[in-house]
Formats: structure tokens, sequence, C-alpha cells
């Protein structure tokens, strides 16, 4: 480690351990608040997430190795298999092995079989091949071969990483940069062309960059966690939008660099070094045939054929092996470095989401009274920020968590706008638009390796696409969401206005009790009133005792009167007991005063039957008594 690195190292360190005790409950996450108190899992996520941000930017470590340290600390402290001083009472530790599934994600397998398809491709020199028949049509102008070359470096792109595809195309690029004069400044525009193809390209396909796998990775893991209702993006739906945006920004890049950099030769022809014939071996054909099966399933999706995206992944990885078409040399050459650092930031987003820390964090910003638009733009243009600084899927793999969790918050008000998943894909969009500076991507680095580009040109370029390719990637998520492209997304406020039905139905149930008590407390009141009616004939019958007992005949029919006045009042009260019930249901906020309502409406008609009965045994005592 160089003496600068080792400095990069202990401020990275010294921060995150810093983030570890800064008194949170001042800054609002108290119990008082709304935003609650951090356990100290969170505050544990918290530190880990500035560690990893820093080490990412001013990397002291390979950023592919801050991803697996990131794994490994949340293992060790905060999993459910972590060392014994770090584990807290009363919180629900992560499961470990959720964070070590981040490793075999479906995303991970998603992008191994695209690692497997492009080795194959260049193993058997179908790639060159590819390059030289389709680069024909473009014929030897130089402006038309210059588009012809970006949009051949976009399809391979498409399925190769970036900075393969840029490797390769500058090889074959070099012989021709030559013949360029040396006041022609045409020859810049070739050499920005290909980064730009390769950047732009990748953003075509689930598999052509980081950003995009990241994305995708996380919107299906919030659908399976049942946090978004919505229907996964396909592989086959990516291409739908993703090729024509790519194709539009090619245009757009094609027409900048030839106003910014023109032309003088006339004529150029392309020798491809390597391309001849296709191979015609067995092995290669099996390569062929698995391309285009590949391909095909992916395109018309499982709809259509039943086989989930990152299962077609696979495919390539089984026929490749058992054919021989891939060997352990060509598996130990893969890029795995880049698998770990995307595997690192699905592990942060089970952090984030499983400690609760995501939910907590979103409290902090009423992102739910921003406008949709706002929302998009703001999450863009901060994305686009950081990747023009740092890699573009250290950017994808910090923030994606981050506004999948905003998104979900607050996802209502992006109906209009696509919902979560157009958030997401213009998030992972703008990951891949930073690449004004040298640093910003591999393929502008090796651009400017060649000596043929200057940095305000492309500083010039990159932030131009940037901002066209943002405002292009927001007016086509309105677009898709005027036109449903990606279904309904059903707001969350929908589910919590269902509970108050489910509830309503419990209040419900008791409410018809009381007059059906008071139903049966009358029957008494009317079964004393036949017996009284009884007593009374019995009465004038007895000539002798009548007069006597007129009086007493009169009490009797009084108190009767008075039982049913009471039992017709606790009739009405019971009945407006009931009614103020049923308007208690329309009204959600006055279900405990209804309940409270009939049930005293239960005790007064109780008490009425019960001075009922009292009144009747009164009377029959006194016409007894009277006989």
């Amino acid at each position: 480690m160089t003496k600068a690195k080792f400095i990069k190292f202990i401020i990275a360190s010294v921060l995150a351990i810093a983030a570890l005790f800064l008194p949170y409950e001042s800054l609002g996450f108290d119990a008082a608040s709304p935003m609650g108190i951090l356990n100290p899992l969170e505050i544990r996520v918290i530190g880990v997430f500035v560690m990893a941000a820093l080490f990412w930017i001013l990397q002291p470590f390979p950023i592919w190795s801050t991803s697996m340290l990131v794994i490994v600390l949340m293992i060790v402290t905060m999993s459910d298999s972590s060392l014994t001083p770090f584990r807290v009472d009363g919180v629900t530790m992560i499961s470990h092995k959720s964070i070590m599934a981040t490793f075999a994600n479906p995303i991970i397998m998603l992008f191994l079989g695209g690692f497997f398809l492009a080795a194959a491709a260049t193993k058997y020199k179908m790639d060159l091949n590819l390059a030289r028949v389709l680069l024909k049509p473009f014929g030897k102008n130089p402006k038309f071969v210059l588009l012809g070359l970006m949009l051949i470096t976009a399809v391979f792109s498409m399925f190769m990483s970036n900075t393969a595809t840029a490797a390769m195309m500058l090889a074959i690029l070099a012989p021709v940069l030559k013949l360029f004069d040396e006041d022609d400044r045409g020859k810049a525009a070739f050499a920005l062309a290909i980064p730009l193809g390769a950047n732009i390209g990748g953003m075509g396909t689930p598999i052509g960059t980081p950003p995009n796998a990241i994305a995708l990775g996380a919107l299906n893991d919030a659908v399976a966690r049942g946090d978004l209702v919505a229907n996964p993006v396909t592989f086959g739906q990516w291409m739908a939008f993703g090729i024509p945006y790519v194709i539009i920004l090619m245009v757009v890049a094609w027409l900048l660099l030839v106003k910014i950099y023109p032309i003088k030769m006339k004529q150029m022809v392309l020798n491809i070094e390597g391309a001849g014939k296709f191979d015609t071996s067995p092995k290669a054909i099996i390569v062929y045939i698995t391309f285009v099966v590949c391909v095909l399933l992916w395109v018309t999706g499982k709809n259509v054929h039943g086989i989930n995206d990152n299962a077609i992944a696979m495919i390539p990885m089984a026929v490749f092996a058992l054919t021989g078409v891939i060997t352990k040399k060509d598996l130990n050459a893969m890029s795995w470095d880049v698998l770990w650092l995307v595997a690192g930031g699905f592990a942060l987003g089970v952090g984030l989401n499983a400690t609760g820390l995501a939910a907590h964090l979103i409290k902090t910003i009423p992102f739910a009274s921003w406008s949709p638009l706002a929302l998009m733009v703001g999450c863009g243009i901060i994305c686009l920020f950081m990747a023009n600084f740092m890699s573009h899927t250290s950017t994808a793999t910090l923030l994606v968590p981050i506004l999948c969790a905003v998104g979900i918050a607050c996802q209502d008000n992006l109906v209009g706008l696509g919902g979560v998943t157009a958030l997401l894909v213009s998030v992972a969009f703008a990951s891949s638009l930073g690449m004004s500076l040298p640093i910003s991507t591999p393929p502008n680095a090796l651009a400017h390796a060649t000596g043929y580009t200057d940095t305000r040109g492309m500083a010039i370029t990159g932030v131009v696409m940037g901002l066209v390719g943002l405002v292009l990637s927001w007016g086509m998520m309105i677009f898709l969401a005027h036109v449903n492209f990606f279904g309904t997304p059903a707001p969350k406020a929908a589910d919590k206005v269902a509970e108050p039905a489910a509830v309503t139905k419990v209040v419900e149930q008791p409410a018809p009790e009381a007059p059906a008590a008071v139903v049966a407390d009358s029957s008494v009141v009317d079964t004393t009133a036949v017996d009284s009616a009884a007593v009374d004939s019995a009465a004038v019958a007895d000539s002798a005792v009548v007069d006597s007992n007129a009086a007493v005949v009169d009490s009797a029919a009084a108190a009767q009167a008075a039982a049913d006045s009471a039992a017709a009042k606790a009739a009405a009260d019971s009945a407006a007991a009931a009614q103020a019930t049923a308007d208690s249901i329309a009204a959600a906020q006055a279900k405990a005063d209804s309940i409270e309502k009939v049930k005293a409406a239960e005790a007064a008609a109780l008490v009425a039957a019960a001075e009922a009965k009292k009144a009747r045994q009164d009377s029959i005592a006194a016409v007894k008594k009277a006989k």
C-alpha cells in the first residue's frame, strides 16, 4: 500500500468509526419524533455504509475488495451468526443466510451467464467477424463509418462488459487512427466514439452494465418481499425501451461528435485484423446456436415460454461447460471482481431493509410531499453527478438501495410516472451517463490513453450527453407510464384503506346485539302483560273483590304502562345507538364512541326490563293480597 492510499484508508476509517458515535438522538432520532430511535444494528449499518462509500470513492483498496469487506463485517457484527459481543438483546439480528445469499442472487447468475456468452464469442472470434459484417453497410464515408462504429460498439456492449468492448473496438480502430492527418480533428471523434458507444450501449439490456442489474435486482427483491406491488421487468421489456433509448442517444452523440470534431478525410477503409470467415468448427457452431437461442428466449419473455430471465442465463453456463467451449482457464479469466462488487451492493440493501434503517432514513426528508417529477429529477441529478467522479457500479451500489426505499415509501406519488419501476430505471440510466472525465469510466480512460482525445472535448460531450440522456430518460418514463407499459402499480395506501373495512366488519357484529337484547327483554315484558291481563280477568269475575281492588288494578295497569314506556324508550335508544353505530362505520374515527353508545343502550334496556319485571311482580302481589 502506498503512502497516499494509507492516508485515504485512515481518513475513511476514522470517519466511519465516528459515524458509530454520532449523537443521533440530538439529530432528531428520538422517541418523541416520528423517525423514532435508531437501534444498535441500524447505527452499525450507517457505519458500514460510510466506510463503503469512502472506500469506493477514495479507493485505498480495489472496489471489489470493499464489497467483500462489507459482507464479512455484516455477518460478523449484525447477523444471527455474529460474534457474541455484538449480539443485541431485544433486536432481531439479520439472517446470515440472507447476507450470504447475495453471492448467488439471481441477478448475479444473469451477469455470469452474460460473461459466459461474451467469453465464448471472443474465443471463437464471433465479435470480430460480426464487426466486419455489420460495418460493411456503412460504406467508406468517414462520417457514416463513425456512426457504424458507434452502433456496433453499442451492440457488443449490450452483451459484453463496457470495458472489454471498448478495448476490443479500440484495438480494431488503432490502425485506422494512424491514417488521419496531423491536423485532422476527426481522429478525436473516432477515439471518443468508442467509449460513448460502450457506455450508452450497455444501457440497452439488463446484463449490459452493472447499474442495470443492480436496479433490476432491487426492484425484484422489493416485489418478492411484498413491499412493492408491481410486475417485475423482464429481459425483453427492458430491451423494448432500452434499445430505442440507446439508438436515439447514439444519433445525438454522433451529431455532436461530427459538430465538435469536423472530419477532413473524404474516404476510409477499415481492415479488421483477425477477422475472416466465420469459424465453422463444432464448438463455434455450438456458440452461435446457444447465443441465438438465449437472445430469442430473453426477447420473447417468460410469458411465452415460461423460463425466467435469470434461468435463461444459466443455459450457456451448462452448455459451454459440458461441451468444453469454456475451459477452466477461461473461467478463471472472467470478471469475478464485478460479481463480488455487485454482491456487496445487494448486501447493503439487505442491511438497510432488514434493520429498518431505510424506513427511518426516508422519514428524515418529506419525500411524500414532493412532486413525482421533482423526486425523479432530483435522484437522477444526484446519480449523474456522483457517476462522473466514481465508478458507475459503485454509484448504483450506493444509491439504488436508498432510492428504492424512498420510492417504495412514495409510490403513490410516482404512479403517474410509472411507479418505483420507472424511478429505478431512470436512476440506473443516470448512473451510466457519467462520462465527462477520463476517470469517470474505464472506456473513457482507454480512449484517453490513445492520445487522440482531449479532456475539454471529452468533458463537453460527456456533460451534453449526460443531460440529454437524463431528459430523454424522464420523457421516456412519462411516455411509458401513459401507455401503461409497466402495468398499473397499486398505490401502497390502497392496502391500508382496505384495513378499516375489515375492522368495521368486526365492529358491526356487536351492533345488532343491542336490539336483540332489547327484543329479548321486551318479550319478558310482553309475557308480563299477558299474565297481568289474566289476573285482571279473574278480578272481574270475582265481583266482590273488583271494587275493592280497582285501585290496585289501576296501579298495575299504570305499572304496566310504565314498563311498556320504558321498553319503548329502551328500544328507541337501542335503535338510535344502532344508527349511531352504522354512522360510525362510515366514519372510522368514531368507532370507539359508537361501541360505548351501544353498550349504554344495552344497559338501559336491561334496566328497563328489570323495572318492568319488578312492576309485574308488585302488581301480582297486590292482586293476591286484595283477594
